[in-house]
């Protein structure tokens, strides 16, 4: 009788280096280890629960954080930092979360300290759309091309712009709101002040309240109602498509940007949706380089955060002595 083959297991061979990811957003937080070449070697989805304030959030990203280590086969001493991408406005000074919006619950959040603390491992925290655009840069659509402009469209609307291989500041330091661009002085008031901004018309919660007059109580619910014919929901989404139109028409103009990347959970779920609207800015925007302009949809899906978080703490932990934030420059995002 011939020997039976009987094939070993091989032993995993660990990555040289690998961060963890953290990825906040207003319904849910992901968290993840990613490996240098992007691959998420381990992750874990838990509701935010941002009502049940911000002790009881970060102790649960904590615990989710040694699960997904445990399950990577790697151990704390692997790793060479954690980075947190989260819906702002957050301070990457100070490590903080100021956001009311989104985050009822988490006021003035001290998320780095807290986590620093917890794991004895530098922490860097960043806007969760500057972390998506990272992800895309380094990893996805947006390899390859310069200047790239992001626009993050789910539970609320962002944006994030990478110039000359480094995340755009402005003044002191802050995040571009791109989500904040006004579009009509006549639409529905937004907690950022104005009336008819980008986030007040397509963002989910947005959809979904305009689509409550309808009997539809989500933003799914109102894509459903238009591809079945209903005449409300069609006029909702006309609306949306006519404001996303004006958005992108505004950032080829400010940006002139080699490549505009639609990304977010309402882009995954309707990415034919948002990419049509936004090419058809492109098609009628004549004093800008359009044919050198693609519009494309992320290729991470809602893994852009985590992956561009944790690929963010990986270029700062290789240049501990650099500051997170300098005013008017670009931190450079090569290794």
């Amino acid at each position: 009788m011939g020997r039976v083959y009987r094939p070993t297991r091989a032993r995993a061979v660990k990555p040289q280096r690998c961060t963890v990811g953290v990825d906040i957003g207003g319904t849910k937080i992901a968290v993840g280890v990613v490996a240098t070449d992007g691959s998420v070697l381990a992750e874990k989805t838990l509701p935010t629960k941002s009502h049940t304030g911000f002790a009881d959030g970060v102790g649960r990203i904590a615990a989710a954080v040694r699960e997904v280590i445990l399950e990577s086969g790697q151990t704390k001493e692997d790793l060479l930092g954690l980075g947190i991408g989260c819906a702002g406005p957050v301070d990457p000074l100070r490590g903080e979360i100021n956001n009311p919006h989104t985050l009822p619950g988490w006021p003035g959040a001290k998320i780095v300290p807290a986590l620093a603390r917890e794991f004895g491992l530098p922490v860097w925290l960043e806007n969760d759309a500057d972390a998506a655009a990272l992800g895309e840069y380094y990893f996805g659509a947006g390899q390859g091309v310069d200047p790239v402009v992001m626009l993050t469209i789910g539970t609320g609307v962002g944006g994030a712009v990478i110039m000359r291989g480094g995340i755009y500041r402005g003044v002191d330091g802050e995040h571009p709101e791109i989500g904040h661009i006004p579009i009509s002085f006549a639409g529905q008031r937004c907690y950022c002040g104005r009336s008819g901004c980008l986030e007040s018309i397509i963002s989910g919660p947005a959809i979904a309240d305009a689509g409550k007059k309808f009997g539809l109580e989500t933003a799914a619910e109102v894509f459903a109602g238009m591809a079945a014919g209903n005449a409300g929901a069609a006029a909702i989404l006309a609306d949306v498509q006519r404001a996303l139109d004006a958005a992108i028409w505004t950032l080829l103009h400010t940006f002139s940007p080699a490549r505009i990347i639609l990304g977010g959970g309402l882009v995954d779920a309707q990415a034919e949706f948002f990419t049509a609207a936004a090419r058809q800015a492109q098609k009628s925007a004549h004093l800008v380089a359009r044919s050198t302009v693609d519009i494309v949809p992320a290729r991470l899906g809602n893994r852009a955060g985590l992956v561009g978080a944790a690929g963010w703490a990986l270029r700062r932990s290789e240049s501990p002595g650099e500051p997170a934030v300098r005013p008017g420059h670009a931190f450079s995002l090569s290794p």
